[in-house]
Formats: structure tokens, sequence, C-alpha cells
């Protein structure tokens, strides 16, 4: 599936095997696209195996200090973006507000409608790893995670979760909603695991 308007490869070293880059920003997703009337009520809820929950709303969230982060983006159907900048919170800072417990393995991502991804708490704590506002210098769409979405740049793009709302911290890996229907637990592009027998 290739949905862009140019259709090549990539620089040597920057493209994982079976990729193409394009220069769009295609959307997918399963379910609808929030829409959010204001944001007054959104909360960011982190919470789990950690020593201090932690419900942060919206402006909080803005106010806590932000980063900028360069970073190539690939896609399990077959598309790579390169070269974005996303601009948020570093999923560090969160984690040094809640601090997670010695169990605490992995991170299942909530988002709405009830939809999750799984990771290990390792690669949810990267330095490259965020949950961003703005794409671009442009703030976020609806349709691309408005208002907050992960950014978890190593993996294939659907562990970067859109609409976020919650952030749980975990002894046990739950599969999330793609991970039950056929998708790898893990899904690193570099070793094309996109699918369980991946």
């Amino acid at each position: 599936m290739y949905f862009g308007k140019t259709r090549k490869k990539g620089p040597s070293g920057r493209v994982p095997p079976n990729q193409n880059v394009t220069t769009s920003f295609p959307v997918l997703h399963y379910g609808n696209v929030p829409f959010y009337k204001s944001l007054d009520d959104w909360t960011l809820k982190i919470f789990g195996l950690v020593e201090k929950e932690v419900i942060l709303p919206y402006k909080e969230l803005m106010d806590l200090p932000q980063i900028s982060s360069g970073n190539d983006i690939h896609c399990v159907t077959g598309w790579s973006k390169l070269d974005n900048v996303w601009e948020g919170v570093s999923t560090l800072e969160l984690a040094r507000m809640a601090k997670p417990k010695e169990a605490a393995k992995y991170v299942i991502l909530h988002a709405e409608e009830n939809w999750t991804t799984n990771l290990p708490v390792e690669d949810f704590l990267r330095d490259t790893s965020l949950l961003a506002h703005s794409h671009n210098g442009e703030q976020l769409t609806p349709e691309h995670g408005y208002p907050l979405r992960a950014v978890i740049p190593h993996l294939y793009f659907w562990k970067s979760a859109k609409w976020i709302r919650g952030i749980e911290f975990t002894s046990e890996n739950r599969p999330g909603f793609w991970e039950e229907n056929g998708y790898h637990m893990y899904g690193d592009p570099w070793k094309e695991q996109r699918m369980t027998w991946d």
C-alpha cells in the first residue's frame, strides 16, 4: 500500500527494508477521529506501577519543559517519512514526575475510544521518545492525533499512538488493539516485525 506523491527509495542507512519514502503524511487509523470542542476537561493520566499517580490538565502539560526532536518515521504499511520535527514533552520528563517502580517492565499507551498499544518501558523512555503536540512547526491536526500523540520513532508508527489519554506502567506485556489483531508485539522496522509470525 502506498500513499504519497513521490515513490522512491530513501537515503542508504535511513530507510528500513521494503519501505518507500513519501513526502506526504498519510492518515491511517481505526475508528473515529475525536473532536474536542474545548480542552478544559482534557487530562493525561500516568498510572499503574508508579510511586505517584499523575493527572495532567492540558495547560499543565504545556507548562512542562518542551523539547524539539527530529526523526524519521516508518509505517507498517510500507511508507517512510523522513526529516520530521516534533515538539512536545519528553517521556523521560513524564516518568520523572510519576517515578515508575522497578517492577514496571512495560508501558501501555491508552488513547481515545479505549484504543491501546504496548511497548517495553526502555523503549518508552528512550531519549528520542516524546508525546508531541506539534509537527514541523504546526499544531497537530485532528487526523494526526491532536491534541497529543506518542512519537516512538524507532518502532513502526502504529506504536506512536494518536489521541493519547493515559500512560500505564505495568509488569505484564499486554497486547493492544493492533497486536490483538495480528500485529507484532514489538514492531522493529529494521527486522520487518510487521505481523505476529515475523
